[in-house]
């Protein structure tokens, strides 16, 4: 059995005070929590590490008993385990029997402030299966009881305390690339879904706008629940491929557009591509300069469930110089190069 270094788990000082040890719960709990890494087995192993330290580090008196314990623990180790494991000198089990968990907000519940509460050891074994949640270092020292003292403030999985009932199945997530103008009309994609081996297929409609790590809910579609309960979600997180004419910003998009040097100089027309299919034509000033971007209102990316909202499109004009020059379109030129003659060109 090694020794629990929980100062180190959340990466704090023993010298830090009740408040840096808060915040770093916070920060590492919002990072490995299960609903933010579904399935990711590293991450499930650590938010049970640095709740068990917060578990003993975040209460005065459990910590203070711990840093008791110090370097002697090997010792108490050997007098719990001739005691029938009974702990030692100092230490009542009992106390220990609270696992904090941060679900968001400010401080409250059995900390003393909003945003942490007290789960019962059946509430922790319903997140992460029947093995035991507690080190064997915790174990041995403070005692694996659950279910300590105050009334269990936070959510609830669909049962009481202490009793074991219907558990509502995992939520499962899948990455699902799409190319852009999928997510410009939105789309359907069929979906081949095993349970308990048997595998059926499912239509999923993506709404058009979503974006870069957007996630669509399929209810029902997540593992199956036990014990009667309901299955979990389905989650549909969105990679979105690289565009050959356009890039997204968020609900705009951006595009280039050809112009010949005359146009550019003389004034015109220049045709803009579309992620709808009909291009747009769009007034080319005089005099207008190489990379000046136009804004077209409205034609960007739909807003997700708005589909009369719409960013907008900006076209930047890359101007074409002449690759040859006949002989007559050489001797304008060369005119109009006698015309600038002593002109005064600005480097803006």
């Amino acid at each position: 059995m090694d020794f629990k270094d929980y100062y180190s788990t959340l990466g704090v000082a023993k010298t830090a005070n009740a408040k840096e040890i808060k915040q770093a719960y916070r920060k590492l709990a919002r990072k490995h929590h299960p609903d933010v890494n579904p399935g990711d087995k590293a991450a499930e192993s650590k938010f049970k590490e640095i709740n068990e330290a917060y578990e003993v580090l975040g209460d005065p008196e459990k910590r203070k008993k711990y840093d008791e314990l110090g370097a002697n623990w090997r010792a108490y180790e050997q007098a719990a385990g001739a005691g029938g494991g009974q702990g030692f000198p100092g230490f009542d089990p009992s106390q220990f029997g609270g696992w904090n968990v941060h679900y968001g907000g400010g401080p409250q519940g059995s900390q003393g402030s909003s945003g942490f509460r007290t789960m019962t050891e059946d509430e922790m074994r319903e997140m992460f299966g029947d093995q035991n949640p507690f080190s064997d270092f915790f174990q041995t020292f403070f005692g694996g009881s659950m279910g300590g003292p105050g009334e269990d403030t936070g959510r609830r999985a669909g049962r009481t305390r202490g009793t074991r009932g219907p558990r509502k199945g995992r939520d499962v997530e899948q990455e699902i690339e799409l190319p852009l103008e999928d997510t410009f009309n939105g789309t359907m994609r069929r979906f081949s879904i095993k349970h308990d081996g048997h595998a059926r297929t499912v239509d999923v409609r993506i709404p058009a706008g979503v974006g870069e790590g957007s996630r669509v809910r399929v209810a029902g579609e997540g593992e199956q629940g036990s014990g009667g309960g309901q299955s979990g979600d389905l989650y549909l997180r969105i990679h979105q491929t690289p565009h050959g004419r356009f890039e997204r910003k968020g609900r705009d998009l951006y595009t280039r557009v050809q112009i010949p040097l005359t146009t550019a100089v003389l004034g015109g027309e220049a045709e803009v591509p579309t992620l709808a299919g009909k291009p747009l034509r769009l007034k080319i000033p005089p005099t207008t300069q190489n990379g000046q971007t136009f804004r077209l209102k409205g034609h960007g990316m739909p807003v997700t469930g708005k589909p009369d909202e719409h960013g907008d499109l900006y076209a930047t004009v890359d101007v074409q110089l002449p690759r040859e020059l006949t002989s007559e379109q050489r001797k304008h030129f060369e005119e109009l190069q006698k015309l600038e003659t002593g002109t005064k060109h600005s480097a803006a």
